[in-house]
């Protein structure tokens, strides 16, 4: 028989599959830019002169139009003409995106935030490998044995998000447990720091008081501390308090 840990009932729900992030929109102004640009290279400034003003004649005939007053397109590319025209004002050169500092900055730009959707979108596929993974112990009923890794914070706020927003007990007294021994990535100090800011207040809670708990009477089991995790969970300020009171009455030598 599966057992159950920490003790007080079965907290395993359906899980539903990981959702995928929705498509960003397109950016119409972004579209015409490009377009314009494209058009542009190799003008001159008497060419994209004339293209500016075929640009202001396009830009009034849309005026008349109602279904095009929030069009974004038009406008920036009457914009793109204009740049671009001041740009070659007084040279003899011809347009060339690669040239325009504008465009090189703006290429960058684009390249640092693919780069870190990309980034986002593998941390999101790790979070929810990992997700499976810990749901898969919770079901063999071999969590407590795991040890936590880095990042498991926001896999617990996956679990949760699976589910509805229904607390997951038994991986938030696993962490907690982990935290107050000191156990997986948090034998690093500043992962125990960094926790802080990562769990909510009853997760920290009932590490603290375990922690207290442990230091009082070495070698106490899970099962016994159990109470812990029902003070944390209803009254985690009240847990704090009497972690803090434990310190206290009994400090460390």
């Amino acid at each position: 028989m599966t057992r159950m840990w920490p003790p007080g009932g079965d907290t395993r729900r359906p899980l539903p599959p990981y959702a995928a992030a929705p498509r960003e929109p397109v950016d119409q102004a972004k579209v015409g830019r490009g377009s314009v640009r494209r058009r542009a290279r190799g003008m001159t400034h008497t060419e994209a002169a004339a293209a500016l003003e075929d640009a202001h004649f396009m830009a009034r005939q849309d005026s008349r139009h109602e279904d095009l007053a929030n069009d974004e397109r038009g406008p920036a590319e009457l914009a793109e003409w204009a740049r671009i025209t001041q740009l070659l004002a007084g040279t003899d050169d011809v347009y060339d995106p690669q040239g325009d500092v504008v465009v090189q900055a703006e290429l960058a730009a684009d390249a640092a935030a693919a780069a870190a959707r990309e980034a986002e979108l593998r941390e999101a596929q790790r979070i929810a490998a990992r997700a499976d993974e810990v749901q898969a112990l919770r079901e063999l009923g071999t969590l407590e044995q795991a040890e936590p890794r880095t990042g498991d914070e926001a896999v617990r706020d996956e679990l949760t998000r699976r589910a509805g927003g229904y607390v997951q007990a038994d991986v938030d007294a696993w962490l907690a447990h982990a935290l107050a021994a000191h156990l997986g990535h948090y034998r690093d100090p500043a992962a125990r720091e960094e926790a802080a800011g990562l769990l909510n207040a009853p997760v920290l809670a009932h590490a603290a008081l375990l922690a207290e708990l442990a230091r009082l009477v070495p070698g106490a089991d899970l099962g016994e501390l159990a109470f812990a995790a029902r003070i944390a969970t209803t009254e985690p300020e009240a847990a704090d308090a009497l972690a803090a009171f434990l310190t206290r009455a009994h400090p460390a030598r």
